[in-house]
């Protein structure tokens, strides 16, 4: 009967493609929408936290964000344990089904003008159902595929699922930067943004009509037919040691180096490139979605090479490059992309000189405290410009400077000013700012004449070869962990947590690292301290798996 189940996990050429189809069709859907919101993050801020200061509505957008990845682990329990008792195929119909609905309704969402208060509230419900759905769509997907697989190939044909989370993000920069061009950056930003979203309805039609035409996974069958399907999935996963061990591992061990590296190399670069850079919304999708295309192949390829050489050698090997290398490579990424501000940057450096206590951190999850202090005023309003600085510490009581080269602009107390007169005030001062910025060669904007476009994007392109090493050949190796009764919970969990929580977070925790500190390559610490421990800890206790069975 094993060796029934292992032959009916190697499908003729067209059941092979329709499996792969299946389980990708719905992953592409799914991932369209992460992206696209990851994408909008500015856009949808000016429309749904529009009640409170610039800074803080744009850490709120990037945690509305970031809340559809804080509940995947709790989505991969519950659908994982769906997934052990009920089949792979139901229960990643039902996620996907979720996640469309809810795609699809936040095009349709008043927004902050509209609906005040509620409007934030209803997006990150939204977002919530999303993840949520998110946490169980994956496990299922890569078990379904892994489980059709033919004995030598879990990588390679896995990998393809892989591709599609790419070609999920490329896509949804494909439809926004068709909808930007042909109606304008000005509709867009007033109520075109909403058109990607809709268009959703029609991926999730397509994805639903695939999956409603494939069969049930043939090893979770063959537990059907012989009774050994688990009774308690959950028990059996978490409440065991030897494989709660085993969850452990995979998280600290492989997934969690692997979700820094995928989401600096996809989101992060995004962020960098619009926030900090000051390169234009269309631009930055362009470059992001050419570079990302251009290495979609390497998911094959390094599927591929997992079969022939292991799992954990791609998968180590592409967290320590991406520690050892990002640095220089956002620093490479600055002068390629925006050289005026390189140059500046090295020419006239700027620092905050500032009495400590006159420094507070601006994230207030109110939204309605005022900044007004010397040194408030004079960093959020650099934060803002996308200008890099260093701190310096003043005496106490002293008003707050900004030195930019030799010269230097005192900022101004505003704790004593009516709202009114701070709005004039500061407004007069970042003037002046901007003026000697200017003169020290800041640019207010990046120079798409300036930019060396073919070595920006090959940079980029690097950043994604590293995202293909690291995830490429995550599926085959959660999968291979292991046993096939408890596959779906087991795996979810531990891949959730890492891409949930570790990836989910990074953009909301390295902008915020970046605003606190002033340096534009702060917060790369985050992935680069990530990936470190994943290396060691993959290298030192994670099993190598590749080519083990499946069946039992």
């Amino acid at each position: 009967m094993v060796a029934a189940a292992a032959g009916a996990g190697a499908p003729s050429r067209t059941s092979t493609g329709m499996v792969i189809a299946g389980a990708s069709a719905g992953t592409v859907f799914e991932w369209y929408d992460f992206f696209l919101y990851g994408s909008l993050a500015s856009v949808i801020t000016e429309h749904f936290f529009s009640g409170v200061n610039p800074t803080t509505g744009y850490v709120f957008a990037l945690l509305a964000f970031a809340a559809g990845f804080a509940v995947r682990p709790f989505g991969a329990i519950v659908f994982g344990r769906l997934g052990d008792l009920w089949g792979r195929k139901n229960t990643f119909l039902v996620t996907m089904t979720l996640m469309g609905l809810s795609t699809f309704a936040v095009g349709l969402l008043p927004s902050y003008a509209s609906w005040g208060v509620i409007a934030p509230i209803a997006l990150i419900s939204l977002r919530l159902i999303q993840g949520l759905a998110l946490g169980g769509e994956y496990g299922g997907a890569a078990t379904y595929v892994a489980e059709h697989a033919p004995e030598g190939k879990r990588g390679l044909y896995t990998s393809w699922i892989q591709i599609t989370a790419t070609f999920g993000l490329a896509l949804s920069l494909a439809v926004i930067i068709l909808v930007r061009t042909r109606l304008g950056e000005d509709a867009f930003k007033d109520w075109a943004w909403r058109i990607p979203f809709l268009v959703s309805a029609l991926l999730l039609l397509v994805s639903l009509w695939i999956r409603l035409r494939l069969n049930e996974s043939p090893i979770f069958q063959k537990m059907v037919e012989d009774g050994t399907t688990s009774k308690a999935p959950l028990t059996e996963s978490f409440a065991r040691w030897p494989n709660l061990k085993l969850v452990i591992l995979a998280l600290l061990g492989m997934t969690a180096g692997q979700a820094v590296v995928w989401y600096t190399g996809q989101f992060y670069a995004l962020t960098f490139l619009e926030k900090f850079l000051k390169i234009d919304g269309v631009m930055t999708n362009e470059l992001v979605a050419g570079a990302l295309l251009l290495a979609v192949p390497f998911f094959v390829v390094f599927g591929w090479l997992s079969d022939k050489i292991g799992r954990k050698p791609v998968i180590l090997a592409g967290c320590l490059l991406a520690a050892l290398t990002y640095f220089p490579i956002f620093k490479a990424i600055t002068v390629s992309a925006n050289p005026a501000l390189a140059a500046a940057s090295a020419s006239a450096p700027v620092t905050v000189v500032a009495d400590p206590a006159d420094c507070a951190f601006q994230f207030d999850p109110i939204g309605k405290k005022s900044f007004a202090s010397s040194c408030d005023i004079a960093k959020s309003t650099l934060a803002n410009a996308g200008v890099s600085y260093k701190n310096e510490a003043a005496p106490a009581g002293s008003v707050a400077a900004v030195k930019i080269g030799a010269a230097s602009l005192p900022s101004f107390k505003g704790e004593t000013l009516s709202a009114a007169e701070l709005k004039t005030q500061k407004g007069a001062w970042t003037k002046a700012l901007g003026a000697d910025l200017k003169a020290a060669g800041y640019p207010a904007k990046a120079d798409p004449a300036k930019m060396n476009v073919p070595l920006t994007v090959f940079w980029l392109w690097l950043l994604a070869v590293y995202v293909t090493m690291v995830y490429g050949p995550v599926a085959a190796a959660l999968v291979e962990m292991f046993p096939a009764r408890i596959r779906y919970t087991s795996m979810s969990l531990p891949y959730h947590i890492g891409n949930g929580w570790f990836g989910g977070f990074l953009t909301p925790t390295a902008f915020a690292m970046v605003v606190a500190s002033g340096d534009i390559y702060f917060g790369l610490w985050f992935p680069v301290v990530v990936a470190s421990v994943t290396f060691v800890i993959g290298l030192l206790f994670v099993k190598e798996m590749k080519g083990a069975k499946i069946e039992d």
